[in-house]
């Protein structure tokens, strides 16, 4: 698997999704997944599960072995990026 492969099936599988991923060698992985579906779910615990439910067996197949994981809503991520520049 790679980065792109990693994002489509991200994007895919969570409605209205932009996903950034990097990876140094294809099985460990860097994800900013940013969501209006997190809009609803405060929690980050939840919102991480709702990704790695959409990567389904991926990670016990091996395929991701790692997996880095931040979550924000379009707001959030936006507000993210104006306190960065």
């Amino acid at each position: 698997m790679n980065a792109e492969a990693l994002t489509q099936l991200i994007e895919s599988n969570i409605e209205d999704t932009k996903a950034i991923v990097q990876t140094p060698d294809n099985v460990h992985f860097e994800a900013i997944v940013i969501s209006s579906v997190f809009n609803q779910i405060a929690s980050k615990v939840k919102q991480q599960q709702i990704v790695y439910k959409a990567l389904g067996d991926k990670i016990s197949t091996g395929e991701v072995h790692a997996l880095q994981l931040k979550t924000y809503t379009p707001e959030k991520w936006e507000k993210k990026q104006q306190t960065s520049n």
